[in-house]
């Protein structure tokens, strides 16, 4: 059974609490229990308790307004998502409620219980979305912290030993440089996060508002255009999630090298059907395999997680109508996987720093990414005993080959 979400409505009217209750009561399936604060005071009360899992506040609450209460329980440091609630709609409110901390805007007297239900999911899962970058981002400023205090052990140890003294000032410049790089990598994640966040909650939260707006049989192919948005939008914030996810786990060292015996040229099919869908128009991926012998012994998910990276990419730097070549071959001492495109190409510049965390060739800043992906791929594939290797011409396309030792 699923366990249901705690609302606490903070309004100054019973009225308000009494059509809330109602339009809760009329969603479909609901699992919510709703709780009610009159005051300003009872309200930021209940949310310092922590007991609730999203916060729906009025924008009038007698002396005071919710602007003012959603600043101070920000200030207090909630984590769980605010919905300011009011009884007209104007850009200017909306724009002062997003400042102030609220991750949504409703209008009384407009909602309807499937548009409240919509927010509260939405918001629920905005907040989530967050605390996985916050926590991201503070585990960073952990390293940082750390690599400081191996700078001031460096510069302790220079002190205390004049006979160390060029192997302390190496240490210290090492220090120094691995401060550096955190302090940039620090920085490119931020900006990367919330760069690449923001674009899909815009567009979950501008088609969720849309939807709400075409109410007939009519309209019907709309909503099935902005359900369609969100889909996408939601899609691409798990992949995201998931690079860095990836890249947590994998620095960890919780990721580990787990073969098991399978057909490969019936897995590689399987991962060619599994991407058609996301080619662009007009594109095909061409699957073939040298030599007969196809069971080999590697880590499965792994090698879909590595197949998946190289041929959505693939798919993504090359225009529509272009193909994409997929192969593999079996050799007595090597199984050997290629992926090849006819796509922009990679900068001669920018080879050098192509596995790097976050880092994005020149020629791709309209195409949307995180940077993180051949990172993980260069990883898995190091967890695997393997060796990854490429060759690309600037607009004329890549190829990549991953080469394993067969061990089957």
């Amino acid at each position: 059974m699923q366990d249901k979400i705690r609302i606490l409505l903070i309004d100054d009217d019973e009225d308000d609490f009494i059509i809330t209750r109602d339009s809760i009561n009329d969603i479909p399936g609901r699992h919510y229990l709703l709780e009610w604060a009159g005051s300003f005071e009872e309200g930021l009360e209940l949310i310092e308790q922590k007991r609730h899992d999203v916060y729906l506040v009025d924008f009038r609450l007698g002396a005071q307004d919710g602007l003012e209460l959603i600043k101070e329980a920000v200030k207090r440091g909630t984590t769980a998502p605010l919905i300011l609630m009011t009884g007209q709609s104007d850009r200017e409110t909306d724009e002062k409620a997003m400042r102030a901390g609220a991750l949504d805007y409703l209008v009384k007297g407009t909602i309807s219980p499937n548009e409240l239900e919509r927010s509260i999911r939405y918001s629920i899962e905005h907040a989530k979305s967050l605390a996985v970058i916050q926590r991201l981002n503070t585990e960073l400023e952990q390293r940082v912290k750390e690599r400081t205090h191996e700078l001031g052990a460096a510069i302790q140890k220079l002190e205390k030993s004049n006979r160390s003294l060029y192997k302390a000032e190496q240490e210290v410049r090492k220090a120094l440089q691995k401060e550096k790089e955190l302090h940039e990598l620090k920085s490119r994640f931020v900006t990367i996060a919330s760069h690449e966040f923001r674009t899909p909650l815009s567009t979950v939260l501008s088609s969720a508002s849309l939807i709400g707006k075409y109410k007939t049989t009519e309209d019907d192919d709309k909503r099935q255009k902005h359900v369609e948005r969100i889909k996408s939008a939601v899609s691409n914030l798990t992949g995201i999630l998931n690079d860095f996810l990836s890249i947590s786990r994998i620095e960890e060292g919780k990721i580990y090298n787990v073969p098991t015996q399978f057909d490969l040229v019936a897995f590689a099919a399987e991962v060619t059907d599994e991407l058609q869908g996301f080619l662009k128009p007009g594109q095909r991926i061409h699957y073939s395999h040298f030599r007969e012998k196809a069971l080999v012994a590697l880590d499965k998910q792994l090698l879909k997680n590595i197949l998946f990276n190289l041929l959505s990419n693939a798919s993504k730097y090359s225009a529509e109508g272009k193909e994409v070549y997929f192969s593999t071959e079996t050799t007595e001492d090597n199984i050997t996987i290629t992926v090849q495109d006819e796509g922009i190409g990679i900068p001669e510049a920018d080879k050098a720093h192509l596995f790097s965390p976050f880092f994005r060739a020149q020629n791709v800043t309209n195409i949307q990414g995180t940077g993180l992906g051949l990172n993980i791929v260069k990883k898995y594939v190091d967890i695997m005993e393997g060796t990854l290797s490429y060759e690309s011409e600037l607009d004329k396309g890549t190829t990549f080959t991953v080469i394993f030792p067969n061990k089957s």
